[in-house]
């Protein structure tokens, strides 16, 4: 196990110093979904929800959230996101949605919690606009499947 980077030698919270790390490409997607009954899923594929494109509404603050991550995380950086995408699909097996978001950079340090915060986003935006027809929904699943670039070069999660 390697130590913890974000902790000084005193034990306190730092932001990692990477002004020596070469600006590589870097990649990182992410996963997560929303499970809820099949009447809600049927309902947000209508397009008859309440507060409207639910899939829409949810890309959009996913987006938005992977380029707010330095706020929302302590000690994130902020980067300058050459690309930032939110893919929604249902999935009738769950019910629900599968959420996928990718973040890519060219610079010093990982997206992978811009990913992260996208899918997460995505997902609680998911829930929020269709709350009022289905309290039973769950965010499940949220995790990195991969990421691309840097001196750890590529990372993949094993098929579980």
């Amino acid at each position: 196990m390697t130590s913890l980077t974000h902790l000084s030698s005193q034990g306190e919270a730092a932001m990692v110093d990477v002004s020596a790390k070469a600006e590589t490409d870097r990649t990182a997607i992410a996963e997560g979904h929303v499970v809820m009954l099949p009447e809600t899923l049927e309902l947000a594929l209508s397009g008859n929800a309440k507060k409207g494109d639910v899939m829409a509404a949810a890309r959009i603050a996913g987006i938005m959230a992977a380029k707010k991550t330095h706020e929302l995380i302590p000690l994130c950086h902020p980067l300058l996101l050459t690309k930032v995408s939110v893919d929604i699909e249902p999935d009738a097996t769950l019910p629900g949605f599968r959420v996928t978001a990718l973040a890519k950079v060219k610079g010093q340090t990982g997206v992978e919690m811009e990913a992260l915060t996208a899918v997460s986003i995505a997902c609680l935006t998911l829930y929020d606009m269709l709350k009022a027809v289905d309290r039973f929904m769950r965010i499940e699943g949220i995790g990195l499947l991969e990421k691309q670039g840097g001196k750890s070069g590529s990372w993949k999660r094993n098929a579980e």
